[in-house]
């Protein structure tokens, strides 16, 4: 942008525009992803909902390229952009509790880890990520599952209502009668459809949890793997575990000898009373006993930072993601395969369930295009040093090819990398076309591109 360009953003916002020069330009356009490393033209940190439609208005008066961060999380980088100006959410972070309706009402650009934080002094929760510093917005514009999905339902099935900033610097209110097309969009669509600068969710009872990570052999993991489908099959709806593969960090519950190498772990997250998650738990050690585990009761928000340490901004990411509907035989082998070969102990492979509670909702109520799955499965590359970035690349599209013939056609767009685009119908599944139809009302121009993008359907 030219100089007077920026000067007039400037003087239209009440937050920070960030430029090349400024002291903290460096700090403003690194993303969660270092492999990601783009020179944006300005970064906007937006102080409330007036500045982001002004710098949505702004973009598109002056024809430039415009990116949105909320929580920031993106491992495509889709928060930044060369040239681009970036729309940064990040201190629209309010979290409002309303325990009389079991409401809560988030701003665009918070965490998971601030919705728990607010939530917690009431005992209620809705349906998060696995890691904390997750951003709301994006993982609930992208289906949103987490811990409490086969209980209560993916993130945005859990979503009232949405406050919206669409193409033309307009606020929309988006809910199931109030621009309920949009409002179908945002639930699963991803950010395709406008900028949500506050989302409205029902919560739920979510006090201390019975859980947490075993870690078992590689001898027995077959054996863990097949009395896991047959378990989670079956199990009651407060069990919202998942099987993983790790290596072992230096934590205190970990045998001192058996630091860094590869386990099949099982995160464990029981949601109802204590004694009969205990005893439920209780069945896979009789399947193979944990070399080493940290089980027991804890908060809820406890469990959900506990892999944070893990995976800090500034390592290098790239994923993959599976959709499955049966754990055959033939799969566990690939899983024992290429699971095993995690390279390092950032990196894992984790198997979601999302029966229960999340195959209660139509497969065409929302914009969430795979229903009739039962396992979401991520192979999330995690790694610190740049030059392993070919090594590390090859493990997880090893693992991916050899999961492809047991897997559904698409994959779970939150954990989708760049190089995802080719199959980004797919992605969203049935309703494609119903997307690029929405996407032709709301953004004919495809301002919002940077994301898994769903191009406007054609006049």
């Amino acid at each position: 942008m030219s100089t007077a360009a920026v000067t007039a953003l400037r003087e239209q916002v009440t937050g920070l525009v960030v430029t090349e020069g400024h002291d903290d330009y460096e700090e403003a356009r690194r993303v969660y992803n270092f492999m990601i490393d783009r020179r944006p033209s300005a970064v906007v940190r937006c102080a409330n909902t007036d500045d982001v439609r002004t710098v949505v208005r702004f973009a598109a008066e002056q024809g430039a390229d415009l990116a949105v961060r909320g929580g920031g999380h993106s491992v495509p980088g889709f928060g930044t952009a060369d040239g681009a100006i970036v729309a940064d959410l990040s201190a629209l972070t309010q979290v409002v509790i309303d325990p009389s309706t079991s409401t809560a009402r988030v701003g665009g650009g918070a965490t998971w880890g601030m919705f728990n934080e607010a939530g917690a002094p009431y005992g209620l929760a809705t349906t998060g990520g696995i890691i904390s510093t997750t951003g709301v917005g994006g993982l609930t514009l992208g289906g949103g599952i987490g811990y409490l999905t086969r209980r209560y339902g993916l993130s945005c099935d859990n979503l009232i209502s949405a406050d919206v900033v669409l193409a033309d610097g307009s606020l929309v209110h988006a809910d199931e009668t109030e621009h309920a097309d949009l409002f179908w969009a945002l639930r699963g669509g991803g950010g395709n459809f406008g900028i949500v600068t506050e989302f409205e969710f029902r919560v739920h009872p979510v006090g201390d949890i019975f859980g947490g990570p075993m870690f078992f052999e590689l001898s027995d993991a077959t054996n863990v793997l097949r009395f896991f489908r047959e378990f989670i099959a079956e199990a009651p709806r407060e069990y919202g575990g998942f099987p993983a593969w790790q290596i072992a960090p230096p934590l205190p519950f970990v045998p001192e000898n058996r630091v860094g190498e590869p386990f099949l772990a099982l995160v464990s997250c029981w949601t109802g009373d204590m004694g009969k998650g205990e005893r439920l738990l209780a069945r896979f050690r009789e399947v193979a006993t944990p070399v080493a585990q940290h089980v027991g009761p804890m908060p809820y928000a406890a469990l959900n930072s506990a892999f944070d340490a893990l995976v800090p901004r500034g390592l290098q990411h790239y994923w993959k993601a599976v959709f499955v509907k049966d754990l055959t035989d033939d799969a566990i082998a690939a899983h024992l395969e290429h699971g095993p070969k995690v390279p390092v102990v950032n990196s894992t492979m984790h198997l979601y369930p999302i029966n229960g509670a999340c195959h209660d909702v139509a497969p065409d109520a929302t914009a969430f295009g795979h229903r009739d799955a039962n396992f979401a499965c991520v192979i999330a590359g995690m790694w610190p040093d740049p030059a392993q970035n070919e090594a590390n690349i090859r493990w997880v599209r090893d693992y991916y090819d050899a999961l492809a013939p047991f897997s559904e056609q698409g994959g779970y767009i939150n954990f989708a990398s760049d190089d995802d685009q080719r199959r980004v119908r797919e992605n969203f599944g049935a309703g494609y076309a119903q997307l690029a139809e929405i996407k032709r009302r709301y953004d004919p121009g495809n301002l919002f591109h940077h994301n898994q993008n769903v191009l406007p359907a054609s006049d």
